[in-house]
């Protein structure tokens, strides 16, 4: 063999071990970077290459992290939820229908009751005082001293009745027409007249000019003690049974006494001046 043929080969060779050479050295650097190895110069200058070497042990690649993720986000992913059992009614109680027709129940019973209560309250007698109940009116010689004085009658708002002076020289005669409660006020010297008209219900004012008792609405007249004296009015003035209890007038408004019929005049009162009505 000529000495050119083999300069060739050897130069083929060294060709050839020089690329595989290259190749080796960058298979190398790519791991090194991928993984972030150290460089075999530094890991023969670093004193701790044994706690190196553990580490790249234990090192994780980038697929198995990738794939640790996965796992993860499979295992958090939320559980489908379980289908919903019917309720029993035991449970929840009502339905909405039934709640509805309960309150509107209850508030129709609580409205009748406050209503209910309140017509009883107000037809029922009032016995702790007002209108149906004993009143005291004041003391017997104030009531008369202040009639005297003013020439019109005392009057009770809270027992809607007017006390008057009842004539001494008159009981012959009102015995003969009154009786109970009525005629031992008489007795006493004191009577007690319902404010109402008997004819049809209003309130009838005192005429101080005539000094009888004159109604505005329909002309009806009464002398001083409730007695007809003219108009439309069936009778005399209604009137309250009186008793008198350590000098106090008490007037019990819980019974009203029907008036005197037309025609009883036991004062004989006429009217003193112009009439009002």
């Amino acid at each position: 063999m000529s000495t050119g043929a083999i300069l060739g080969i050897a130069a083929v060779t060294l060709v050839v071990l020089f690329g595989v050479f290259a190749y080796a050295t960058t298979r190398s650097r790519d791991r090194a970077s991928a993984t972030g190895a150290l460089s075999r110069e530094t890991r023969k200058r670093d004193k701790s290459l044994a706690a190196l070497r553990e580490e790249d042990a234990h090192r994780t690649t980038g697929r198995e992290l990738e794939r640790a993720a996965a796992r993860v986000l499979v295992d958090t992913r939320p559980a489908p939820p379980a289908p919903r059992e019917p309720l029993d009614p035991e449970a929840y109680g009502v339905t909405r229908r039934q709640f509805f027709n309960r309150s509107i129940t209850g508030m129709f019973a609580f409205g009748l009751a406050g209503f209910g209560t309140t017509v009883v309250a107000f037809l029922w007698p009032t016995l702790s005082g007002g209108f149906g109940s004993k009143i005291r009116a004041g003391a017997l010689a104030d009531v008369l001293g202040q009639i005297a004085t003013n020439k019109e009658p005392f009057y009770v708002p809270e027992g809607r009745f007017y006390l008057q002076p009842y004539p001494k020289g008159d009981l012959a005669k009102a015995r003969q027409f009154y009786s109970g409660g009525v005629l031992d006020g008489m007795e006493n010297g004191v009577v007690a007249l319902y404010q109402k008209c008997v004819h049809l219900g209003c309130r009838v004012p005192w005429c101080k000019s005539a000094q009888w008792f004159e109604c505005p609405c329909h002309g009806s007249r009464y002398n001083r003690v409730g007695e007809k004296t003219g108009g439309p009015a069936p009778r005399g003035l209604d009137r309250f049974n009186v008793s008198i209890d350590g000098g106090q007038i008490v007037v019990d408004t819980a019974t009203v006494v029907q008036g005197p019929p037309v025609g009883v005049d036991t004062t004989g009162q006429q009217a003193e001046g112009p009439h009002c009505a």
